[in-house]
């Protein structure tokens, strides 16, 4: 079955073959059997059932989903809805945390079959059974370009014999998450570990949830600027709620400043 897949805007992860389309439809689109508009984010719902309307008029069948509309996810399909390379080996969270959409769309943790791809999307790939997590790392061995874990690794996961495998496999980036106070201990003690065991600066980095309720700018810089000592890469994430309500312009600014790994090391040289 050919399936054409539309989104309302690009990310790195965006598919970036011919059958892949940002938006509206062109003057000449391909033959297909089926177009599937798929949305990530809740504030591009309007806009995705939009283009959704305007596709309906060139083909029979057309799908609007994504996890904007809450689909849970079924079994992961390499470069379908995002670029070959990424790759998704589970689904859901054990955890329940007030501000993570995931539990409620996905519901618990549950395995899916590996696909291979060198970059990790797990929401928390460590919630797995050990075997699950070798297997993974077995999987990435083989890939052709180095190891990244962008969907994020619980801190207070991190065990010994998850970073020694770490430390002798090819690791371009590993992403740990920072979003509640109570977390500064875990976080502390992972870092610890990678860098222990050899890992550098730039191999290692924590998402740091900024800009949430009761937050104020002086309380994150100092969160950045405490990950930042620990000899891992802080990278600030701007928190949105469900209808991505607009950051005053200091905290735009800031959340740029601090996911830029050159501008963030370039402040320590001054």
């Amino acid at each position: 079955m050919t399936i054409i897949r539309v989104f309302p805007r690009k990310t790195k992860a965006t598919p970036d073959d011919e059958l892949a389309f940002i938006g509206m439809p062109d003057l000449f689109p391909p033959h297909a059997d089926e177009v599937h508009v798929s949305c990530v984010f809740t504030w591009d719902i309007e806009y995705a059932q939009k283009i959704a309307r305007y596709w309906g008029k060139l083909y029979d069948t057309v799908k609007l989903g994504g996890p904007a509309f809450g689909d849970p996810g079924d079994e992961f399909t390499p470069g379908r809805y995002v670029k070959h390379g990424y790759t998704m080996t589970s689904r859901g969270c054990p955890n329940a945390c007030s501000f993570c959409f995931v539990p409620k769309r996905e519901g618990k943790l549950r395995l899916l079959k590996i696909k291979p791809g060198w970059d990790i999307l797990d929401n928390n790939l460590l919630a797995c059974p050990r075997c699950h997590i070798e297997a993974v790392l077995s999987m990435l061995n083989d890939q052709p370009k180095a190891a990244r874990f962008t969907g994020g690794i619980e801190a207070a996961r991190v065990e010994d014999w998850f970073v020694q495998q770490l430390s002798t496999m090819r690791l371009k980036q590993l992403y740990m998450a920072y979003d509640r106070p109570s977390e500064k201990p875990v976080v502390e003690r992972a870092a610890k570990m990678m860098v222990d065991a050899g890992l550098k600066r730039w191999q290692v980095g924590c998402y740091v949830l900024i800009g949430h309720e009761h937050d104020t700018v002086l309380a994150a810089i100092e969160r950045l600027e405490w990950v930042k000592s620990l000899g891992i890469t802080p990278f600030a994430m701007l928190y949105r709620d469900s209808t991505n309500t607009p950051h005053s312009k200091e905290w735009r600014q800031l959340q740029r400043t601090w996911c830029r790994p050159a501008a963030i090391f370039r402040k320590t040289t001054q």
